[in-house]
């Protein structure tokens, strides 16, 4: 099941940066409470995980996990260029999040 938590509070992350920047600063109030909201849900998934995983390993996926959800729906939601360089650096977060995957022997 660490897994499992681990990847909703992962989605429930994404869903905190993509609401954040919505919130214009913290000026629009729907957005604000959803980033408030997503936050909370986010960690209390990620703390369920790190009854079983390393905190190493489990925060590590968590904000991998995160940075690659957000860059994707950031490109689909906000029009935000996905480069060259950003492939690149996707390519080793998902080298990453798979390494410490398989090193976790959860």
């Amino acid at each position: 099941m660490a897994w499992t938590y681990l990847f909703i509070a992962a989605v429930f992350e994404v869903a905190f940066a993509l609401s954040t920047n919505a919130t214009k600063g913290f000026t629009r109030l729907w957005p604000s409470i959803t980033a408030v909201a997503t936050t909370i849900v986010s960690v209390y998934f990620l703390s369920l995980s790190l009854k079983t995983l390393d905190v190493s390993v489990g925060y590590t996926i968590w904000t991998g996990l995160g940075s690659l959800g957000t860059v994707t729906f950031g490109a689909l939601i906000y029009k935000e260029r996905i480069t060259m360089a950003k492939v690149i650096s996707f390519m080793a977060i998902i080298g990453g999040v798979v390494g410490l995957k398989l090193s976790a022997g959860v």
